[in-house]
């Protein structure tokens, strides 16, 4: 770390961080360019194309188990339809999570700064996203499923608890992985129209987020005293074995007529679920890496999550 003219200049494995105000007027020049009203740009009113899925097979928690393979096409395609319920319904729980910590975020600082006006302007646009998978559940003809109550009430705890680096550290977590899933989706043709738009809006949007949070925490891992930093190593690691099992939701397999305990030993058996998983997460887990967040017993819980290698 050195000084520059009275200004820090912060380098880490990454290279030289860029100032946070020049960031955040970036950001928001590409959200004045690139943000969607879902309610006007989705043709929510048209019905479901016949023989197209509502995610793609290969993303299914069941895809290429003993199970998947005696289940008739239309099971299949009934369990990729809940499946996407399931998953809008783990995205509007995270970004309600999001918002809040947000919030927390810029409450002790300058609120005229470009930095405290993207966090508005994101927080406006997870607000959209939230109302825009809900009408997603609704328009599937799917329920929505809510994460387990102990999911529920630990993301209470972590709401209140939670540092500067460790909420963007799980920022990153629900964002990357959703992220990544969707942008296998929207260009895919076997998709239904509605779903592919979605999905399309939530990945151009997302992107920003990410940079935002990435951003903020490479600064808050050099900043932030050691014992924040490794609490965020722990907290981090805690979060992402919570979200790796909420990432399925076993109430899908009794909607669709599957044993639930059948399914969920398959899904955890299942080599190629754990693939996607880890390959999902890789960006990330890369990115933690290098700014060390994924080390001693964090990179350890990392590791008992599935989600690394």
């Amino acid at each position: 770390m050195t000084t520059v003219t009275d200004r820090t200049v912060l380098r880490d494995a990454l290279g030289l961080l860029k100032d946070r105000e020049q960031i955040a007027e970036r950001l928001l020049e590409s959200s004045a360019k690139h943000s969607f009203d879902p309610d006007r740009e989705l043709d929510w009113e048209a019905p479901p194309v016949e023989g197209k899925w509502y995610w793609p097979p290969e993303l299914v928690s069941l895809y290429d188990t003993p199970l998947w393979k005696k289940m008739p096409e239309e099971q299949r395609m009934e369990l990729a339809r809940h499946e996407a319920a399931a998953l809008a319904s783990l995205g509007i729980w995270f970004e309600i999570i999001l918002m809040q910590l947000l919030v927390r975020h810029i409450y002790d600082k300058s609120l005229t700064s470009n930095h405290v006006r993207y966090a508005l302007t994101e927080i406006a646009d997870e607000c959209r996203h939230s109302m825009m998978f809900a009408r997603m559940i609704k328009a599937g003809g799917a329920p929505a499923y809510p994460v387990s109550r102990v999911n529920h009430n630990l993301a209470r705890v972590l709401k209140t608890i939670s540092t500067t680096p460790g909420s963007f550290a799980c920022t990153l977590l629900g964002e990357e992985i959703l992220d990544w899933m969707q942008r296998l989706t929207f260009p895919d043709e076997r998709i239904q129209p509605l779903v592919r738009g979605v999905t399309r809006i939530h990945v151009v949007e997302e992107a920003r987020h990410v940079r935002y949070a990435r951003e903020e925490l490479r600064r808050q891992m050099l900043t932030a005293p050691r014992w924040e930093q490794e609490l965020t190593r722990i907290s981090c690691g805690e979060a992402a074995r919570v979200f790796s099992l909420a990432f399925v939701n076993p109430a899908v397999y009794d909607n669709v007529g599957l044993d639930r305990r059948e399914a969920v030993a398959q899904v955890r058996a299942s080599g190629h679920r754990r693939e996607v998983m880890q390959t999902g997460a890789k960006r990330l887990t890369d990115f933690l890496d290098d700014i060390g967040v994924l080390r001693g017993v964090g990179r350890r819980l990392w590791k008992s999550s599935g989600l690394l290698a």
